[in-house]
Order: structure tokens, then C-alpha cells, then sequence
């Protein structure tokens, strides 16, 4: 068990965490930046530190500035909450290096399912059930083609290096195939 632990979140996911420290008597360590300062997660936490001023991209998802509050507060577990860091697995690493604790997924998990393809091959190899599509490396166009034939139609084709909705095409006729992956193409390798 932890004596401290730096939450590397803000709002509601923060308050929840430190709620759960004051339980478990884990001392809590809230970070903020300068426009949250009055923030609930500040008053609740038992330490706050200050990331400075800017938006999130230059606070609360700087993995230095991260790391050296967990330094300076003795944090010895990182918890991420969801989103910001959550997923980042720079900033696991960068816990891991610096030995301490990061409370989620371990760095070869992140990277595994950042990847569409390759989270879907994990997953098939485990004997999850799948929408049928294809994951596979080869990426000539007929191949592709050939391959959503045999499905059948509507497929989504949806760039495997995508996020957020980016790079995803539904395509409903066989005959639009073609133009809709060529749209997709540019983005990143495509899986359907």
C-alpha cells in the first residue's frame, strides 16, 4: 500500500480518487493549474501543487511537471484518472522510470491497444467475439476490396492509427469501396 499518491486529473475524477485515499487513510495530492486553483479537488485534496499557467496541453499533461510534483509532494503511485494521461504510455514509462507506482494499465498494455489492429488481434487470439472485418497487414487495394466483398456489406473502414472518429468511412455499395479507402488511405494503414 501507498502512503501518497498524486492524482494527475482535476474535477470530479479527482475528487472521486481523493474520497477513496481519505478512506483507505492514503495521504492525496492534487495538481492544478492557475485557472483552477478554487477548484473542489484543491480544497479537498491533502496537498496541492501548482503546474502554472496555460492550458491543459501545458500543465496537466506535461509529464515533467507531473513527475516533479509526485517528486516534491513523495508520492509513490501516480493514479490518472481517465483521459489526460490515462492512456499515455510516454508518461507510464516515464513513472516507471522514475520508480513510482503508475495506477492503470502496464506500458506494453497501452501501447498494445493504442493500435486499433493490433488491440483487435489481441483480442481475437484471446477468443473474444468480433465484429467480422479485417485487421491484417496486407493493404493493396483489391486485397482490401476482395476482403470487404467477402463480408458484405455496409463496412466501416476506420484508420487503425485513428482516434476520436478520425479516419473512419462507411461505405454501403461495393462499388463505392475504392474512393472511400482511397479517402482513408492518406490518414493511416486501414482495417475494416
Amino acid at each position: 500500500m501507498f502512503d501518497t499518491l498524486l492524482i494527475a486529473n482535476r474535477g470530479a475524477i479527482a475528487c472521486r480518487i481523493l474520497r477513496t485515499l481519505r478512506a483507505m487513510q492514503v495521504k492525496g495530492v492534487a495538481v492544478y493549474s492557475d485557472a483552477d486553483l478554487s477548484s473542489l479537488h484543491i480544497r479537498e485534496a491533502d496537498e496541492a501543487i501548482g503546474l502554472g499557467d496555460g492550458p491543459a496541453a501545458q500543465t496537466y499533461l506535461m509529464t515533467e511537471k507531473i513527475i516533479a510534483a509526485a517528486v516534491k509532494s513523495g508520492a509513490e503511485a501516480i493514479h490518472p484518472g481517465y483521459g489526460f494521461l490515462s492512456e499515455n504510455d510516454q508518461f507510464a514509462l516515464a513513472c516507471q522510470q522514475n520508480n513510482i507506482t503508475f495506477i492503470g494499465p502496464p506500458v506494453a498494455a497501452i501501447l498494445a491497444m493504442g493500435l486499433k489492429a493490433t488491440s483487435k488481434s489481441l483480442m481475437e487470439k484471446a477468443g473474444v467475439p468480433l465484429t467480422p472485418g479485417y485487421h491484417g497487414a496486407n493493404q493493396d487495394i483489391s486485397f482490401l476490396k476482395q476482403q470487404a466483398d467477402a463480408i458484405g456489406y455496409p463496412v466501416l473502414i476506420k484508420a487503425s492509427a485513428g482516434g476520436g472518429g478520425k479516419g473512419m468511412r462507411l461505405v454501403e455499395r461495393s462499388e463505392d469501396f475504392i474512393a472511400s479507402l482511397s479517402s482513408c488511405k492518406s490518414e493511416a494503414r486501414s482495417s475494416f
